[in-house]
């Protein structure tokens, strides 16, 4: 399969990616952990997390700390090499192309963070289908509401036999470091219901679970 060229600017920008990608990496990756396992069904300690495109790995040390296994895959040579410079050797970490990676067993999870959106509409409910065969328990995913069309996300994972759809917000930004009472905020924020709903008109990220066909 020919190589994206989007994943030569990911190339370019795998040295020192999450120091420059997030305003406050540890905070915003512990609590992104947090809500990303919490959302939908139970895991259970031990349980493996596969990460698809995981860029340099930067999902896998707050994972790690919730009691889950980290595999990442990445369709970025530069993004995995990073991810072991920083990482080590004891993260299992490959090199791989979304549109056609298939891990060598299968999976609790399935993580596709910042990523959907390069998966091409048209082919969306083949590659939900590839994901539903070597993931157990659940995909979760995540975009912003005005870059997805909801209701075209939902038919492309329904289509593919994907079932138990939870949508939650999520309003911790990436690109500005809180301080701890907004972070509390933002929480809170996030539990309101209708007003979280009204919120995500303006700014925030849906994540969504989906538990694969039985």
């Amino acid at each position: 399969m020919e190589r994206p060229a989007i994943l030569t600017k990911f190339d370019s920008l795998a040295q020192g990616y999450a120091a420059h990608d997030y305003a406050d990496p540890p905070r915003y990756l512990a609590r992104r952990a947090a809500v990303v396992t919490g959302t939908g069904p139970r895991l259970a300690r031990g349980d493996t997390i596969l990460d698809l495109a995981c860029a340099d790995g930067n999902m896998a040390r707050p994972l790690e700390q919730l009691g889950y296994r980290y595999r990442g895959v990445d369709g970025s040579e530069a993004m995995i090499a990073e991810a072991r410079r920083t990482l080590g050797d004891g993260v299992p970490l490959e090199v791989g192309l979304l549109q056609s990676y298939v891990p060598a067993e299968p999976v609790e999870m399935t993580l596709l963070l910042r990523a959907v959106k390069y998966v091409p509409v048209a082919d969306r409910p083949a590659f939900f289908r590839r994901v539903a065969g070597f993931t157990r328990t659940k995909l979760v995913l995540d975009f912003p509401p005005e870059e997805e069309d909801a209701a075209q996300m939902r038919a492309d994972l329904q289509a593919a036999g994907w079932t138990d759809v939870v949508q939650r917000p999520f309003f911790l930004p990436q690109h500005v470091a809180f301080p701890a009472p907004l972070r509390q905020a933002t929480r809170t924020l996030e539990h309101t219901g209708p007003l979280a709903r009204l919120v995500m008109r303006f700014a925030g990220i849906w994540v969504w679970s989906a538990v694969p066909p039985r």
